[in-house]
């Protein structure tokens, strides 16, 4: 038989970056991408051996995206100003980043946006992982996407043409 500690540290070694970049795509920060994946991981470990074959990249998916959408609400911030601003911000702070883009996005359309576009997985899938209907996962991506698209098209300046 298998050591158990000894498969789990090859899981780990094998699949920690792609982790990290779905974390990172999910919150935006390299450190809390960090740390929801070290907490993935953590949690992971005591259910190795109940979780096995095609189910662990599946398992560590939902974990992560449970682990993201539960720091999102632990964590979720106001935006006070001291005072209202007179004039519309100037169309050059405007331009975002598709990482800033996606980080407008409500916590769950993102998830829904990002694992769908960027983990490449079936409506589905995501249903399944989501625990979502798979019409939500439609509506939910449709609208990421616009709501991305529109705040792209922002970032995208006409050149100038010269005769």
């Amino acid at each position: 038989m298998a050591d158990p500690d000894a498969d789990f540290a090859a899981y780990f070694a094998g699949r920690v970056s792609a982790v990290r970049r779905l974390a990172f795509a999910l919150c935006g920060d390299w450190h809390t991408a960090d740390d929801l994946v070290q907490l993935t991981f953590v949690k992971l470990y005591p259910r190795w051996s109940r979780v096995r074959g095609g189910q662990i990249d599946a398992y560590v998916r939902r974990a992560l995206v449970n682990n993201f959408l539960s720091h999102v609400r632990k964590h979720r911030r106001e935006t006070v100003m001291a005072e209202v601003p007179d004039a519309a911000v100037p169309e050059t702070e405007r331009h975002d980043d598709l990482g800033q883009a996606l980080r407008r996005l409500p916590p769950q359309q993102r998830a829904v946006v990002v694992l769908r576009h960027l983990e490449d997985l079936s409506v589905a899938e995501v249903a399944e992982l989501l625990q979502l209907a798979e019409g939500t996962v439609k509506s939910q991506s449709a609208r990421g996407l616009a709501a991305l698209r529109a705040v792209m098209s922002h970032t995208v300046t006409p050149r100038e043409t010269r005769p």
